[in-house]
């Protein structure tokens, strides 16, 4: 009896934290948005994700106000030519 109690109550935290089973997103080949669930972009996202934080870092490095705006316009490009859907 125990045990089935927790595992109720466990089931309700996990249930508060996940979203409604009709929020889950289920890539259909219609969907205008099907390319952010490929590998292949997956992969992009991270080479971006690794940008941004090298950049930072070399912002936090340096942090001279006409620098850091020179490096953050530079990544922000960069990342929208790296995540462009027709490269």
């Amino acid at each position: 009896m125990l045990l089935a109690l927790i595992r109720f109550y466990c089931t309700l935290l996990v249930r508060f934290y996940l979203p409604r089973e009709n929020e889950i997103c289920v890539p259909s080949q219609e969907d205008s948005h099907s390319r952010r669930y490929s590998d292949r972009y997956r992969l992009k996202r991270s080479w971006v994700k690794n940008l941004w934080i090298g950049s930072s870092l070399l912002m936090l490095c340096f942090p001279l106000m006409p620098f850091v705006l020179a490096v953050g316009l530079l990544t922000s490009f960069l990342s929208f030519a790296i995540l462009d859907e027709t490269a």
